[in-house]
C-alpha cells in the first residue's frame, strides 16, 4: 500500500497555519475528498461538516466548503457537534460521508481534519491514500451548473441528543443524581449538559462558555482538577469530563477520585457480563493496564491488545465480532450503541451500571487492582523513531530485565503530536516512576542527538 504522507492516525492534524493545516492545503483537501467520497456512480451527493470550537474553524470550514463545492459535492453544515455526533447524522442523513474539524484534546492553536464514511465509521486506509492520490491531480472546478450548495442542517443537535438518550435502558432515569458535566470549551458545550438533564439528573455544567481559545484549557477530560475541586464543592454524587471534541470521557466519583477508561471500561464490561448481554470479549490497547487483563481472563472474559487509537480498537472488534472495547484515555467504544467512540454515550452505559446497582463508582471498581503506571511524554522530531535507536533500545532490555515478569515496558510515538509515549508499569510504584524517568532521559538524549 502507497504511504500515507498526510493521513495520521487520526486524521490530518498539525499546527494552525503550518502545513499541512493550511487553507490552501484544506481547500485541496476538500476538494480531493469530494471527488472520492462525494461522487458515487457519476452522481454528486452530499457531505457534512462538522467542527469543535476552535477559532481556526470557521476558516478551515470555509476552506473545506470551498473544495466540495468545487467537486460538486452539497454541503451540509452542523456546526459545533461532538466527533461522535457527526458520525451518527452522517449515517442517519444518508450522506456520502461527514467530515470532522478538530484536533480533539490538543491545544486550541492545533487544529485538524477527519472524515467518516458514510457508514459512520473511520475511513479505510486504502481510502485515505485514495483521498492524497488526488490531492496530486490538478484542481479542476465542475461546470457552474454543478457547482455543490451548502445550508445548515436542520435541528442536528436535537437528533444527536434523542440519540444519545435513546442509548440509555427506557425504564431507568438519572432523578436523584447529581452530576456536574466538564464540557472542556468544547464541542459538547451545549449538547452534553442537556442530555443528562432531560434523563432526570441534577446537572452542573462547567467547561461550557467557549471563546473559541480556551478548548482543552485546563478542563475537560485531560486536566481533571477542576471536574474534582467542582465535585467536591457542590457536593455532587459524579463528575463526567469530555474532551475537546466529546469523543472521550474520564469520571470522578463523589470523593474527587478520578476514575480512568479502564477503570469505565471494567464497570461497562461487568454490567453486561453479568446480564448475559456481553458478545464476545473485551479489546484494549497496550497502555490498557495489565490489573484490567487479569480482571477479565480471571472472569473467564476473553481480552485482546490492538494497537493504540480507537481506529485501531474499532478494528480489532469488527474483525473478532465483539463489541466493546476502549483505551485508558477515556475512548470507550460500545458497537451495540455507536459506530465510533462517543464519551457521552460511554458516560451513559456506565450511569445505567450505578443506577442499576445502586452502588457508587467506587464500589462498582472495588475488584479491579490497578498496577502502578507512569507514563512520560517526551518531545521530539516527528522523523525519530526509537525503534532505530540501539541506546534506546539497550535502556529498554535493562528496564525489561529488572521488572522481570512483573511489569510492562511500552515506548510508541502519537499518532497526533510529535511525541514519544514511555510508558511502564510494574507491582513497585516507585520503582515503576523511577525507572520511567531514566527511560525517558534516554529517549530525549536519543532524540536531541536525532535532531
Amino acid at each position: 500500500m502507497t504511504k500515507r504522507h498526510f493521513f495520521g492516525t487520526d486524521g490530518v492534524r498539525g499546527k494552525m497555519g503550518e502545513d499541512p493545516i493550511t487553507p490552501e492545503r484544506v481547500l485541496k483537501l476538500g476538494w480531493a475528498a469530494g471527488r472520492v467520497l462525494g461522487v458515487k456512480d457519476g452522481s454528486p451527493g452530499k457531505i457534512l461538516i462538522g467542527k469543535d470550537t476552535r477559532i481556526s474553524g470557521y476558516l478551515l470550514e470555509s476552506a473545506l466548503e470551498c473544495g466540495l463545492s468545487a467537486a460538486g459535492v452539497d454541503i451540509r453544515l452542523l456546526g459545533p457537534m461532538p466527533t461522535p455526533g457527526i458520525a451518527y447524522l452522517t449515517r442517519t442523513a444518508r450522506a456520502r460521508a461527514g467530515v470532522v474539524i478538530s484536533a480533539s484534546h490538543n491545544p486550541y492553536d492545533d487544529n485538524g481534519i477527519k472524515f467518516f464514511s458514510s457508514e459512520g465509521t473511520k475511513l479505510p486506509d486504502d481510502v485515505e491514500v485514495q483521498i492524497e492520490s488526488m490531492m496530486e491531480e490538478p484542481l479542476v472546478t465542475v461546470d457552474s451548473l454543478h457547482l455543490g450548495k451548502a445550508k445548515r442542517y436542520d435541528d442536528a443537535a436535537g437528533r444527536y441528543i434523542e440519540f444519545c438518550k435513546s442509548t440509555f435502558p427506557s425504564r431507568m432515569n438519572l432523578s436523584g443524581l447529581r452530576v456536574v458535566v466538564d464540557c472542556a470549551n468544547g464541542a459538547g458545550y451545549y449538547i452534553a449538559p442537556l442530555v443528562f438533564s432531560e434523563l432526570g439528573a441534577d446537572v452542573i455544567a462547567i467547561g461550557n462558555e467557549p471563546d473559541g481559545l480556551n478548548i482543552n484549557r485546563e478542563c475537560g477530560s485531560t486536566h481533571p482538577q477542576l471536574l474534582q475541586q467542582t465535585v467536591r464543592e457542590t457536593g455532587a454524587d459524579i463528575g463526567v469530563a469530555l474532551d475537546g471534541d466529546g469523543d472521550r470521557i474520564v469520571m470522578v466519583d463523589a470523593t474527587g477520585k478520578v476514575i480512568d477508561g479502564d477503570q469505565l471500561l471494567f464497570i461497562i464490561a461487568l454490567e453486561r457480563h453479568a446480564q448475559n448481554r456481553l458478545r464476545g470479549g473485551i479489546v484494549g490497547t497496550l497502555m490498557t493496564n495489565l490489573g484490567l487483563e487479569k480482571a477479565f481472563t480471571g472472569r473467564t472474559i476473553p481480552f485482546a491488545r490492538a494497537a493504540v487509537g480507537d481506529r485501531y480498537v474499532l478494528a480489532m472488534l469488527n474483525e473478532k465480532g465483539w463489541e466493546l472495547g476502549g483505551e485508558t484515555s477515556g475512548h470507550i467504544v460500545c458497537l451495540d450503541r455507536s459506530t465510533t467512540g462517543d464519551g457521552i454515550i460511554a458516560a451513559l452505559q456506565v450511569l445505567a451500571a450505578v443506577v442499576g446497582s445502586g452502588k457508587t463508582l467506587t464500589q462498582l471498581t472495588a475488584d479491579l487492582e490497578i498496577y502502578p503506571q507512569t507514563m512520560i511524554n517526551v518531545r521530539t522530531t516527528r522523523r525519530f523513531d526509537v525503534k532505530e535507536s540501539s541506546e534506546v533500545q539497550q535502556a529498554v532490555r535493562k528496564v525489561e530485565k529488572e521488572l522481570a515478569d512483573k511489569g510492562r515496558v511500552v515506548l510508541r510515538a502519537s499518532g497526533t503530536e510529535p511525541v514519544v509515549r514511555v510508558m511502564i508499569e510494574g507491582q513497585d510504584a516507585g520503582q515503576v516512576e523511577r525507572l520511567t524517568r531514566e527511560l525517558a532521559d534516554v529517549v530525549r538524549r536519543a532524540a536531541e542527538k536525532a535532531a
